[in-house]
């Protein structure tokens, strides 16, 4: 097994067993036809659950979001055929003002992108993984150990040194929410962040700790954001446990109802139908990563492939619990 960090790709020995009572809440999706939106207003859970999506391909309408999209340096725009920021951010409904949970922001990869776009009315708020989840990776450092006791502190200080002005910033741990936060949030986004939770779940439930504090910073109405490499339904739950890279969308979607949230809305705007994973295969083995593999003709087959295929879904915390 490999697990992961979304800044670096390292190789650890497995440790803990996916909790699969979650699992076996939802049901598999299939393959249905591509439609504006589906949410809970329009079609029944059944037909949720299946592959009704949105086909949020279109141009983007936010002039300001284009051209903050339009100025990042050209690494990151080569990515945006894979990521489709413009399109995600739109379908979470992300407005100037608003105050934004990223989760695991370290990379600054969609902070970069918010921090103007949420704008001097706006706040970000990084929210990192227990500390005392790390040391279960075990590659990190103790100098890196060291550095994350005091991330909620120093990352706040490193966005406010960029060009430019942006939005308010503070941090906080999973598992650790401050009082001060509760019902502060407008959105909270999951993205590509859930896979190493989930994979530890075993050893100190920070999958589900990370959805509650999800629900408890949110305001009434809120909304979570999730793009996740999504492996297939057909896989087994201790494959699709996270520590490959991928989770199977029912689990996610059970995941956070179970925690109260309401499944609002799925798109397929970051889906990849080339990437098809066998119970041999990891996430890494894929773009940016490319873990590099013997064989000459499957590592032509995993670049051909490109990036992973991600869910993703929109949750809405209820206005009245």
């Amino acid at each position: 097994m490999r697990y992961s960090d979304p800044v670096y790709s390292r190789r650890l020995f497995p440790l803990g067993l996916f909790f699969s009572s979650v699992c076996a809440l939802s049901a598999c999706g299939g393959e249905g036809a591509s439609n504006p939106e589906v949410s809970v207003a329009d079609a029944a859970p059944s037909e949720l659950r299946s592959s009704a999506k949105l086909d949020a391909r279109d141009p983007v309408v936010d002039d300001s979001l284009a051209e903050i999209l339009g100025g990042q340096p050209d690494g990151v725009r080569a990515r945006y055929a894979a990521r489709h920021p413009a399109q995600t951010l739109e379908f979470f409904k992300l407005q100037p003002g608003m105050t934004v949970v990223e989760a695991l922001p370290e990379g600054g990869w969609y902070t970069r992108i918010l921090h103007p776009y949420l704008g001097v009315q706006g706040t970000i708020i990084g929210a990192d993984y227990s500390l005392e989840m790390y040391p279960l990776f075990e590659f990190y450092s103790a100098e890196e150990l060291a550095a994350k006791a005091v991330w909620s502190q120093t990352w706040p200080q490193e966005v406010a040194q960029w060009p430019g002005q942006g939005a308010d910033t503070t941090a906080f741990h999973f598992g650790s929410l401050p009082a001060e936060l509760h019902g502060s949030a407008d959105r909270v986004l999951f993205i590509r962040a859930l896979h190493n939770l989930a994979s530890f779940e075993s050893s100190g439930g920070y999958f589900s700790a990370a959805i509650a504090d999800s629900y408890q910073i949110l305001k009434p109405g809120g909304l979570v954001g999730v793009v996740q490499h999504m492996g297939p339904e057909s896989n087994s739950d201790t494959w699709a446990d996270g520590s490959n890279g991928y989770l199977k969308k029912s689990m996610v979607i059970a995941a956070f109802e179970t925690a109260g949230f309401e499944f609002d809305a799925q798109s397929d705007v970051n889906e990849n139908p080339k990437d098809e994973p066998t119970e041999e295969e990891y996430v890494w083995r894929l773009s940016p990563t490319l873990e590099p593999v013997e064989d000459g003709v499957l590592a032509a087959k995993y670049v051909a492939i490109g990036e992973s295929s991600r869910m993703t879904l929109r949750f809405r915390k209820p206005t009245e619990s």
